[in-house]
């Protein structure tokens, strides 16, 4: 039986044959973004002054079915950077997620921050798209690719000048895929096989991740003391979706959060 990882998949690889018939390279090429200067998402997640939280634009996801169908893309976005965040995360995805690339380019006309195109790139030229529509980095899932493809994707993703996020589930899918052509390692607490989420994944995996890739952590994320406690393990990305965008006006549930944080971190230091 396929998992629903298996048919996105599938349905991604006619998704993208349909689309190169649709819209040749050439026509990427001339977009206004593409020969624009990247911004970096590694910087961005160690700058001291902001809180390392990649927030996330989400309207529904395969385990949660509709998250939030009306929240506007720029108010959520610009609300989500005045909150603290340290960049945006933007799902493309249509079928499975809801999105589409339109949003990202929204959220780049109205942001000068790092963003992440979150879809299922599988090919050269879902990559070539992310830099046409404005993105400044990629999400490399290593559950849906071998370690060939993920440096092959990751080298062709660093040519155009965009950051590469490799995203992990276990021990088994991080040392098959560790790769200089990626830059930070994204752990997902959420198990594949039931999506239950636990971030003792993130903690047990933390150790195991060289120093050379920014470390960050991935679903399950709605608690200051998670970010703080996670921050002791090293991470210091912190991709938040859901949290966010299942309340009514998801820029300030974000604010909320990095405000606990700051406090927490504040009351920590005092003690110690």
């Amino acid at each position: 039986m396929s998992t629903i990882l298996d048919q996105i998949v599938q349905h991604k690889r006619q998704e993208v044959e349909d689309r190169k018939s649709l819209v040749p390279v050439k026509l990427l090429e001339n977009s206004i973004y593409f020969p624009s200067q990247p911004i970096s998402l590694r910087k961005y997640l160690q700058r001291p002054d902001l809180s390392g939280i990649i927030a996330e634009f989400k309207r529904k996801s395969p385990s949660m079915g509709v998250i939030n169908a009306y929240a506007p893309v720029e108010r959520t976005s610009i609300g989500y950077m005045q909150a603290g965040a340290s960049a945006l995360s933007v799902l493309t995805d249509t079928q499975f997620f809801g999105g589409k690339s339109e949003d990202l380019t929204t959220a780049r006309k109205f942001n000068l921050c790092p963003i992440l195109r979150k879809d299922f790139v599988i090919d050269e030229y879902q990559i070539l798209e992310a830099k046409s529509i404005g993105a400044d980095a990629i999400l490399l899932i290593a559950a849906i690719l071998t370690k060939e493809e993920v440096e092959r994707l990751g080298q062709f993703a660093h040519s155009l000048g965009l950051e590469v996020l490799l995203e992990v589930h276990d021990r088994q899918e991080l040392e098959n895929s560790l790769t200089p052509h990626v830059d930070l390692i994204g752990v997902n607490n959420r198990n594949l096989k039931d999506f239950t989420v636990s971030i003792e994944t993130s903690k047990e995996l933390a150790s195991l991740i060289p120093n050379d890739f920014v470390k960050v952590t991935e679903s399950g994320l709605s608690k200051a003391e998670n970010l703080v406690e996670l921050r002791q393990y090293g991470f210091e990305g912190f991709l938040i979706g859901e949290a966010f965008m299942r309340t009514s006006r998801p820029e300030k549930a974000c604010l909320a959060l990095v405000e606990e944080v700051k406090k927490l971190t504040s009351s920590q230091s005092v003690s110690a």
